[in-house]
C-alpha cells in the first residue's frame, strides 16, 4: 500500500479482520507467511523489535478508545511521548498541535468522562498521531459511534492522511468509510482480495 492512503479491510464478523490487523502491527505472530511494513520484515522481528516498531512506525486505534480515565485529554494524548522520553517543551507542542488537529483545542483539560464518545475517539486518534507514525492502524473506529459523528471521524482519518502524511488501515463494516476508501480489500476465507463491499 502506498504511503499516505486510506485502505478499508472489510468481512463478515470472525473473518480474521482484527487478528489480521493485530500481525500486521506486530501485537500477534502468524503461523506463516510475510508481513511487511515500511520495509522491514515484521514476522522476523524479535518481540523487542516488534515493540520499536510500535513505538516509531506504527500506531493503534481501537474501539473502545482506550484513554485513561484520571488523565486529561491532553495528557492521554502525551503519553507516547512520555514513554519515548520526548523533552517535555516538544511534548507540550505537539499535544497541542494534535489537539488542533482534531479540533479539541478548547477540551484539552477535560477527562475522558467529560467528553462524548467522538470526543473521545478523537482524542484516541490523536493519541496515535502524536508519535509520528508512518502507519494508523484502526479497528471499527466508528462502530461506537453514531452516523454523524461516525462521518466526523472519516473525516478526521482523510485529515490525517493529508497534515501527517501517514497510512491509515482500517477494519471497518461502514459503508461511508469503505467509501471514502483509496483502497478497498475484503477478507473472507482466510484470503486477502481487492474487492467492494
Amino acid at each position: 500500500v502506498p504511503r499516505g492512503e486510506l485502505v478499508a479491510l472489510h468481512g463478515r464478523s470472525g473473518s480474521g479482520k482484527t487478528t489480521l490487523l493485530n500481525i500486521i502491527g506486530g501485537l500477534d505472530r502468524p503461523d506463516g507467511g510475510q508481513v511487511l511494513v515500511a520495509g522491514r520484515e515484521v514476522t522476523a522481528m524479535s518481540a523487542r523489535d516488534r515493540l520499536v516498531l510500535r513505538h516509531s512506525t506504527v500506531a493503534f486505534v481501537f474501539q473502545s478508545f482506550g484513554l485513561i480515565p484520571i488523565l486529561s485529554a491532553a495528557e492521554n494524548i502525551g503519553i507516547p511521548l512520555r514513554i519515548t522520553g520526548s523533552r517535555p517543551a516538544d511534548r507540550e507542542d505537539r499535544v497541542r498541535l494534535m489537539l488542533d488537529l482534531v479540533d479539541l483545542a478548547d477540551r484539552g483539560r477535560q477527562r475522558p468522562g467529560e467528553l462524548s464518545g467522538g470526543e473521545q475517539q478523537r482524542v484516541a486518534i490523536a493519541r496515535a498521531l502524536v508519535g509520528g507514525p508512518q502507519l494508523l492502524i484502526a479497528d471499527e473506529p466508528t462502530g461506537q459511534l453514531d452516523s454523524q459523528t461516525g462521518r466526523q471521524i472519516m473525516r478526521l482519518l482523510r485529515t490525517a492522511i493529508s497534515a501527517e502524511g501517514v497510512t491509515v488501515l482500517v477494519a471497518t463494516h461502514d459503508k461511508e468509510l469503505i467509501d471514502l476508501a483509496d483502497t478497498v480489500l475484503s477478507l473472507a476465507d482466510g484470503r486477502i482480495a481487492p474487492g467492494a463491499a
